[in-house]
């Protein structure tokens, strides 16, 4: 896509050309977007609002699941919605439809306006500023049609589960391959004359086996993710992955209570980053339903951690030009050398909190944390002595206190080396003492999702088994 002047009228709006057979994998044509976004706006204004924003959106995808090499499921979706807030006064409606029909635009406006009508005023409510909208945005090549029929979808699932369970001959069992693409379209636009929007792509392929020794079971998975097929990991290397990973979990053993270092995997360690954002977003913030209140500015992690978040990076899964209200998105720093910079707030939460909106409304984007020099091997000799944990299970998180309980898998390290698997435990501790006991961080960074970070290794945690 190119880019686009963002504020004005929906008629003035440039937007990247679509080639017909893009055009035609849509519902309906980009124009028409624009046209109900602009008529929704309209409608809500001739109905008594005062203010109004709407998401227009359509999306289509495909999955298909082969296992045991047939072909277990074929799943098609070709979706489109309009979701439409309105305001009158500080009062707000929403109301939302899946018919694109000029009579379903009318009916959902009124009833967003009917349910503003009978809501109580609320003084944080309304539009987003007008001097917080993006008014231009560069292409962050979001968009990348995959060009997959079911026939070529079932070769490749087919060629991922085979590498899987070609790895070990005790891989006997297989929850399947899925091959799948997805891309999606929408339209932003608000009264304060922002219109906005564009395509994204997102295509994955994934692998699950299940494996069996002296009686025992078990399974792991492996999968790949990303804007352009180009990106994807090949077939063969998700299976591969799939099967080793599988395979080094037989056999696993459960350990005694005790407290030790331990090793986040890089994808785990994106769950402890998930627990620090959820604590310092803004609804977490203006309900005081969170461990780490008025954090701006204190020291919550060990000096070695920095979180940056860059919105604009090409082809990442969080990159967005602009958040769920029109607001410019921008890189800043969020963690710098362990102290907290800001929180995650929309124009909402940040009015309740006396703040100013950083352009999350909707989440965040493409949190990047420092890497280390240490990849895991290197983490592991680091650790010496200590588990390593490629798995955790359960929401023991209470947002609150920080305390943190969940149940894990992994590996028992000693001497620096993979002694052997374990299953069956928990591990426990409190996200306060979690960040700050943050002893290195890995280059081996996962950028799959929108949480770029390499494995944690943590001094000191209580892992309790038998």
């Amino acid at each position: 896509m190119t880019a686009r002047t963002a504020v004005g009228s929906a008629d003035s709006q440039p937007r990247s050309a679509a080639s017909p057979a893009d055009s035609s994998r849509f519902p309906v044509e980009t124009a028409t977007l624009d046209r109900i976004a602009a008529a929704i706006l309209d409608a809500a204004a001739k109905a008594g609002a005062t203010a109004a924003e709407t998401e227009v959106s359509q999306g289509v995808g495909q999955s298909v699941t082969v296992r045991k090499g047939e072909v277990e499921t074929i799943a098609y979706n070709r979706d489109k919605g309009i979701a439409v807030s309105v305001f009158v006064g500080q009062r707000r409606g929403h109301a939302s439809s899946a018919d694109f029909s000029d009579e379903a635009i009318r009916d959902t406006v009124d009833k967003a306006v009917a349910i503003a009508r009978y809501t109580a005023e609320d003084p944080a409510a309304g539009l987003a500023d007008p001097d917080r909208l993006a008014h231009d945005w560069p292409d962050l090549d979001l968009y990348h049609p995959w060009a997959l029929d079911v026939e070529e979808a079932i070769e490749l699932g087919r060629e991922t589960e085979r590498a899987a369970l070609a790895v070990d001959k005790r891989l006997t069992n297989t929850e399947g391959a899925t091959v799948a693409f997805g891309e999606s379209e929408f339209v932003y636009a608000n009264s304060n004359r922002f219109h906005g929007g564009y395509r994204s792509s997102r295509h994955h392929i994934d692998c699950a086996v299940i494996g069996e020794d002296a009686g025992a079971m078990q399974r792991d998975y492996w999968y790949t993710a990303a804007r352009a097929p180009e990106d994807l990991q090949a077939p063969a290397e998700v299976g591969r992955m799939a099967g080793l990973r599988t395979t080094r979990r037989l056999n696993a053993r459960r350990l005694g209570t005790i407290e030790c270092p331990v090793l986040f995997e890089a994808p785990e360690a994106a769950d402890i980053l998930g627990a620090f954002v959820h604590a310092v977003s803004g609804g977490s913030l203006y309900r005081r339903s969170s461990f780490l209140l008025d954090s701006v500015g204190t020291q919550v992690f060990a000096p070695i951690v920095n979180v940056r978040e860059e919105p604009h990076l090409r082809r990442a899964r969080g990159s967005a030009p602009f958040d769920n209200e029109g607001v410019a998105t921008a890189a800043r720093d969020v963690v710098r050398d362990g102290v907290v910079q800001g929180y995650f707030l929309g124009s909402y939460s940040a009015r309740k909190l006396g703040l100013a909106t950083t352009g999350n409304a909707g989440g965040t984007h493409n949190l990047v944390v420092t890497p280390g020099e240490d990849d895991l091997e290197g983490l592991v000799r680091r650790m010496g002595r200590g588990l390593l944990v490629t798995e955790q299970l359960g929401q023991g998180v209470n947002p609150v206190t920080g305390d943190y309980s969940r149940g894990a898998a992994g590996f028992w390290v000693e001497n620096g080396e993979i002694a052997y698997p374990v299953e069956e435990i928990t591990i426990a501790g409190n996200l306060k003492d979690i960040f700050r006991d943050i002893v290195a961080i890995g280059r081996d960074v996962d950028r799959r999702g929108s949480r770029h970070i390499g494995s944690l290794l943590v001094g000191r945690m209580t892992v309790a088994g038998q």
